[in-house]
Formats: structure tokens, C-alpha cells, sequence
């Protein structure tokens, strides 16, 4: 099996762009990027020094619900082009680890299936989880900080849409 590593939708990143409020109702503030360490969840690559980037509260979840994780992200000002190679390791992925978790069709965190994971062990340890019959996807989570990079799904079936914004 392989996986696809799934951006946030299109959808949701548009809303923002146009001026729309986060997962809290707030507008997202506009900052400067001041070099690495600014990963944009739409196309899946970091801001460049001295580009604008918005900040903003980001709940990759449908609906609220208890296991509903919501966190701060970051997204270029500008439009950019959603990431597209879904079967490659995202270039934001540069950390030596990250926390990778498993969870359901009913998009609750499925118990046991979490754990910090070494960056070049990242595919193998989503196709372990994703093998598994109650995991239908996986999300890809700083290990420092347990921010939201991206998400994994089986790549027949990459089903990530957002309905969690203000809209």
C-alpha cells in the first residue's frame, strides 16, 4: 500500500483568502514570515522570508465534537497552489519526527494508534495504521507542539473536506 498526504481543501483556504474567520469566528492575523519555520497547510511547503502569511485557528474536522482538535496553522496570504503530490513526503515535513495518529470513520482518535515517529518512517508507519480496519485516516502532528501538518489517507480514497470554518 501507499498513502496520500492530504492538504487542507481548497475550499477552506479560499474562505480564508476571501477574508473569512477561523474555527473561533476570528479573523486570521496577517504576519511577515521571518524564514523557515512557517509551513502553509494548503500547498504544503514553508513561507518564504518576507512573505505574508495568515495565522489562524484550524480545525481539520467536520464538526464539533469532543475529539475535534483545534490549533493555530499557518496559510500564505496570497493564493497558492494546493499540493498535488500526494504520494511524496510533503516538503513541510523536515523535522526529525512527528506525532502520527490514527482515527475513525466517526473522526475520533482511535486509542493506541498515536506515536512520535522518525520523519523517514512517516509512510510506513501510515500504511501500518491505515492497514488497520478501524483507522480511516491518519493526521501527521508536530511532535513539539502537536500542530496540525497535514493528513493521510488511503490513496484510493483521500476524502479530507473541511465544513469547520465559519462559511
Amino acid at each position: 500500500m501507499t498513502v496520500a498526504f492530504t492538504a487542507m481543501p481548497t475550499t477552506d483556504a479560499h474562505h480564508l483568502w476571501a477574508g473569512g474567520s477561523d474555527a473561533y469566528g476570528h479573523i486570521p492575523e496577517v504576519q511577515v514570515s521571518t524564514g523557515a519555520g512557517y509551513p502553509c497547510r494548503h500547498c504544503l511547503r514553508n513561507i518564504d522570508e518576507g512573505e505574508e502569511l495568515l495565522v489562524l485557528a484550524y480545525r481539520p474536522f467536520p464538526e464539533l465534537q469532543p475529539y475535534a482538535e483545534t490549533g493555530p496553522i499557518f496559510l500564505h496570504k496570497t493564493p497558492c497552489r494546493r499540493y498535488a503530490a500526494e504520494e511524496i513526503l510533503p516538503p513541510i515535513l523536515s523535522s526529525p519526527d512527528y506525532i502520527l495518529r490514527g482515527y475513525g470513520s466517526d473522526d475520533r482518535i482511535v486509542y493506541g494508534s498515536g506515536a512520535v515517529t522518525p520523519t523517514d518512517h512517516i509512510t510506513a508507519r501510515a500504511e501500518e495504521l491505515l492497514s488497520r480496519p478501524d483507522i480511516a485516516y491518519v493526521h501527521v502532528r508536530s511532535a513539539r507542539n502537536n500542530c496540525f501538518q497535514c493528513r493521510i489517507d488511503k490513496p484510493e480514497a483521500p476524502v479530507f473536506s473541511n465544513t469547520a470554518l465559519a462559511i
